[in-house]
């Protein structure tokens, strides 16, 4: 008996810590309002989206930022020496720019989406964010607003890409070498794929803004976020 409590010892101090940690947890936010919960939580959502569409929706947003630029997807990149040695390198990289210059364009034009996303929060969903894991306030906007982000940059994507005549060469390529499962079938259209990176980086700088806020919420200069965010 000594013996198997010993090997169950350390399960049982992780099972106290979390029990303990869930505990403080929750006595800090029961000093917390419902009405500074939302109006903390709302300040927050504004905060990352302010972050984000203002660092990607400008000039090199997204090529002079190494986290989120956009590559040639899958087996595309790979095949990019082979289209150099055919003297179509250069083409390579003017698609590569104009991928990246399209998601930057319609980043810039994401914020009024978060706005609303943030407007629609219920109390609910903020005790949600809060309760929840690191990166809550990102799946929030993730679950809130994916939909209508598409439907925006969608359109901005594809004027982009129509200026270049290796759009169309792109999709049948990528279609042929989706056929293949060298790529992904949602990539092998351009404009699928360039939205679809646009709004994965919109919400890695969003989660880097929430990081930021969650590890030093004293820091985060405003009294709100630092009373909400600090009983955690």
């Amino acid at each position: 008996m000594s013996a198997l409590f010993s090997r169950c010892l350390p399960a049982i101090f992780a099972l106290f810590c979390l029990l303990t940690v869930n505990g403080v947890r929750a006595a800090g936010l029961d000093a917390v309002s419902n009405a500074d919960a939302g109006t903390g939580v709302r300040e927050a959502l504004a905060k990352g989206a302010e972050f984000a569409v203002g660092s990607l929706g400008q000039k090199n947003g997204f090529l002079g930022n190494e986290k989120v630029r956009i590559p040639l997807p899958g087996g595309l990149e790979k095949a990019e020496s082979a289209l150099r040695m055919l003297g179509l390198g250069k083409q390579a990289e003017e698609l590569r720019e104009t991928m990246n210059h399209a998601a930057e364009n319609a980043v810039a034009e994401a914020l009024p989406i978060l706005k609303d996303a943030v407007r629609k929060m219920t109390l609910q969903d903020a005790k949600a964010i809060l309760t929840g894991g690191d990166d809550s306030v990102t799946q929030y906007f993730r679950r809130s607003s994916s939909e209508a982000l598409t439907a925006r940059f969608l359109p901005i994507v594809r004027k982009a890409t129509a200026r270049l005549q290796l759009a169309e060469q792109y999709n049948k390529f990528a279609g042929k070498a989706a056929s293949l499962s060298l790529i992904d079938k949602k990539d092998a259209d351009i404009d699928n794929y360039v939205t679809n990176k646009a709004m994965d980086g919109l919400f890695l700088m969003i989660a880097e803004e929430e990081r930021k806020l969650r590890e030093n919420p004293l820091g985060a200069g405003s009294a709100i976020l630092k009373k909400v965010f600090g009983a955690l």
